[in-house]
């Protein structure tokens, strides 16, 4: 048993400090930095990009009918696929709590004035079922290569 516990010991030791070292070294590694990409996509030199945030909110008028209902948020989907494809929409996405809070835009433009304008497309919006609530934000400017990379990721779209 001894034998066996002067064996064990040292050996797990020796694999826990080997996977702590690998596992610092690639913490370690950091990614090379790419000019062309950060000006592509509008980073500033932290990696940073303005954007509006929205909140997406229950709307005071969410009594439609369930068809109602459905012909509209098949409406506020293709309006999101509409602003992504213009390259203004970088991110949108549904809580998926069923709070009173229902979901997030990121917008790849200048001004809470101009993202209440995109907003105002939105039919959903224009039925009073969602309102928004928009925010300046800073985030990092590889938010705007989602869409792309989610592209090859989706079997299909909603």
């Amino acid at each position: 048993m001894m034998k066996l516990r002067n064996w064990i010991i040292p050996t797990l030791t020796a694999v826990l400090l080997s996977t702590g070292a690998a596992a610092e070294e690639s913490v370690d590694k950091k990614p090379t930095y790419d000019p062309q990409l950060a000006s592509e996509l509008g980073a500033d030199k932290y990696g940073m990009h303005k954007y509006v945030l929205a909140l997406l909110k229950a709307g005071p008028n969410r009594d439609q009918d369930e068809a109602t209902a459905a012909e509209l948020q098949r409406a506020h989907m293709a309006n999101i696929q509409r602003l992504a494809s213009e390259g203004v929409l970088v991110l949108a996405g549904p809580f998926l709590d069923g709070g009173a809070l229902r979901g997030i835009y990121v917008f790849d433009v200048d001004t809470v004035e101009e993202a209440r304008k995109l907003t105002e497309t939105d039919p959903a919006i224009q039925a009073g079922r969602l309102v928004m609530e928009l925010h300046p934000w800073y985030g990092s400017a590889a938010l705007k290569a989602v869409n792309d990379l989610h592209g090859k990721l989706s079997q299909q779209t909603p």
